[in-house]
């Protein structure tokens, strides 16, 4: 694992780990403001809700006991009136702190108004006792004076303050109804927020989830199964090599016993023609074809039996320019540019002789895909490329050209043993070449586009110094 792709992993656990502890937060929080809130409603509840249930009984006994003294004229009823008025108005006192709205206490303001013009009424009805002091009680008890036109309308003054009163005390039951809704209102508000603020993390939790899953497909579960297609590839490839080879080695071995006795007796017959005759020409001809014959055993048997390399520190630029010095002079004369760019002395573990082969045989595919002119580059750089299954430093010598380029359908089998586009060709130089490339631990790949030309690169680990 690369350190971006751990970078990467980090950055997005960590994006998983705060919403989730975010979403965690969020539900303590939705769950103490739910606490909260029934504390709240049950504060309410016991305190504005009883304040009103309480006056309506405190006011419903002083005005059984108002007509109880009335009807009686009871000096213990009218003593039992005085002390629950001036009861009702100090309770009204301490109550008024404990309201939660200034509703409320508007309400009970007014109901403190409305008991003290009940009591002033109390006092103009004739032949009532002063409500200032008990000592005003009279000494004897006289008949109700309710007959007289002011009784009459003093009792009915009373009446219509005790039915204010109570449709006071009724406001005041509604306003605390209506401050718990508006509470229940808020709190509603509040937790929706923090619901629509859950199922927000919740969604940027499963898209951090989605993000970490195509992640960790992109950069861990793609390449496994991309390296092991092309370990299976690469292990069919292996396995249909190592047959051909074996027979390839076979054939081989079988034609170049007879090859070679025949090459021998062409050597003796061609001593008895005379120079210039037509059978000297012909036993010429054959001798090519000796030759050809005998080269096509040889890649037979490299490709099937390919030499461990004698591996070596040396400079990449050391084996281009030799490379360079070998083809320079006939490709200058086939007015084809041969030139070397390096990057320094970069070092490389390989085995001059096969490196060197695998340089040529490049060189030889970019001079035959060259139109009698054009430049062809041999380069080494440095590089970091996954090699061997890791990403490692690598030095990759590069052969340019600027030639017809590979068509698509050449590009397919272009390493396949045999396959060749020449007239003369065997089919077998890439394939060599790739299989040299292998056992110096490296990879041969290659770019190309039609009618620019190809580049081929070696790519080779970088030697340690």
């Amino acid at each position: 694992m690369t350190n971006a792709v751990r970078l990467r992993f980090i950055v997005l656990l960590l994006a998983v780990a705060a919403m989730g502890a975010a979403i965690a937060a969020s539900m303590v929080h939705f769950q103490r403001q739910t606490r909260e809130l029934h504390t709240r409603l049950a504060n309410i509840d016991a305190e504005s809700g009883q304040i009103a249930a309480q006056f309506k009984d405190r006011f419903r006994d002083i005005t059984n006991t108002r007509l109880q003294y009335a009807v009686t004229r009871d000096p213990a009823a009218w003593r039992h009136f005085l002390q629950a008025t001036a009861a009702l108005s100090q309770w009204i006192d301490q109550q008024g702190q404990q309201l939660r709205t200034q509703e409320e206490r508007d309400v009970l303001k007014q109901v403190k108004a409305a008991l003290q013009d009940y009591d002033r009424t109390i006092g103009q009805i004739p032949g009532e006792p002063n409500l200032a002091t008990e000592a005003a009680l009279p000494a004897e008890v006289h008949p109700p004076v309710a007959n007289s036109a002011d009784g009459l309308a003093a009792y009915n003054r009373i009446r219509t303050e005790s039915h204010h009163l109570f449709d006071l005390g009724e406001s005041l039951a509604s306003a605390h109804f209506r401050s718990r809704n508006e509470l229940l209102r808020g709190a509603q508000q509040r937790l929706d927020d923090l619901r629509w603020s859950v199922l927000g993390l919740l969604g940027l939790l499963f898209l951090a989830g989605v993000a970490f899953a195509a992640v960790a497909y992109r950069d861990l579960i793609a390449p496994l199964r991309v390296k092991l297609i092309e370990s299976q590839s690469l292990v069919d490839r292996q396995e249909k090599l190592a047959s051909l080879g074996m027979l390839a080695a076979g054939v081989a071995h079988e034609i170049r016993n007879p090859l070679t006795a025949i090459k021998a007796a062409l050597f003796i017959q061609q001593k008895r023609f005379a120079a210039g005759s037509p059978e000297h020409a012909d036993s010429a001809l054959v001798q090519r074809e000796i030759s050809r014959l005998e080269k096509i055993v040889n890649d037979f048997l490299r490709f099937a039996r390919p030499a461990d390399p004698a591996l070596a520190t040396i400079g990449s630029d050391e084996l281009l320019r030799e490379v360079q010095q070998f083809f320079a002079p006939g490709l200058e004369k086939a007015g084809i540019k041969l030139v070397v760019e390096t990057d320094g002395r970069s070092p490389i573990q390989v085995d001059a002789a096969q490196m060197k082969q695998v340089l040529i045989n490049l060189v030889q595919n970019a001079v035959d895909a060259m139109e009698r002119s054009g430049t062809i580059t041999l380069r080494s750089r440095r590089d970091r490329k996954p090699l061997g299954g890791n990403e490692r430093d690598v030095v990759i010598l590069e052969v340019e050209d600027t030639g017809r380029g590979i068509p698509p359908e050449v590009g397919r089998r272009l390493f396949d043993p045999f396959f060749t586009t020449k007239d003369h060709g065997t089919g077998l130089g890439l394939s060599i070449a790739a299989r040299i490339v292998e056992k110096h631990r490296g990879a041969l790949q290659y770019q190309t586009q039609v009618s620019r030309g190809t580049t081929f690169g070696v790519v080779l680990p970088e030697a340690t110094s």
